[in-house]
C-alpha cells in the first residue's frame, strides 16, 4: 500500500457530493514549498492535490473552508491528460482515510478555534451543540484525605 500525507490549505470551500448513494466530499489542498535555487534565488512551488473523501460523516464538511489548513493521508492517484492544446498534463488526487483540521487564517487573528465561543465553554459535535457546566461544587481548603 502507497500513504501519501499533505500538510496544506483548502484553495476553495468543501462540496459534498452524492455519487450512487455514497457521500463523497470533494476539496483540493494547495503545499507550498519554499527552496533556494542554484544561485541562492528564493523560489516557491505549490503542488495542489485534489481530495475525495468517501465518507458518511460529512459534518466535517462546514469547516472545510477555504484557506483553513488541513492534514490529510490517503492513497495518491496521478492521472494524466492531454490539454485542449496538446500538451500532456498530470493530477495529483488522493482518496482520503483520515483528515484533521489544524487551523485557519483567521485563527491566527483571534484565539478562538474551530466550534468554540470567545467564552470557551460551547462544543459543537456535528450539529447539536452542547454547553458545558460545571456540576462540581466549589470546595473549601478543608479536603477529606
Amino acid at each position: 500500500m502507497i500513504k501519501l500525507q499533505v500538510i496544506g490549505n483548502l484553495g476553495k470551500d468543501a462540496i459534498v457530493n452524492d455519487v450512487n448513494g455514497r457521500k463523497v466530499i470533494n476539496f483540493s489542498i494547495a503545499h507550498t514549498e519554499r527552496y533556494k535555487d542554484a544561485q541562492g534565488a528564493q523560489k516557491e512551488r505549490t503542488t495542489w492535490v485534489e481530495c475525495a473523501y468517501w465518507t458518511d460523516r460529512t459534518a466535517i464538511a462546514p469547516y472545510l473552508k477555504k484557506g483553513t489548513q488541513v492534514y490529510v493521508e490517503g492513497q495518491p492517484d496521478v492521472r494524466t491528460y492531454t490539454t485542449q492544446d496538446g500538451k500532456q498534463g498530470a493530477s495529483l488526487s488522493l482518496r482520503i482515510a483520515n483528515v484533521q483540521l489544524l487551523g485557519s487564517r483567521q485563527d491566527n487573528m483571534s484565539s478562538n478555534s474551530i466550534g468554540n465561543t470567545a467564552a470557551g465553554n460551547n462544543y459543537q459535535s456535528g450539529s447539536a451543540t452542547v454547553e458545558q457546566t460545571s456540576d462540581i461544587p466549589e470546595t473549601s481548603d478543608d479536603l477529606p484525605f
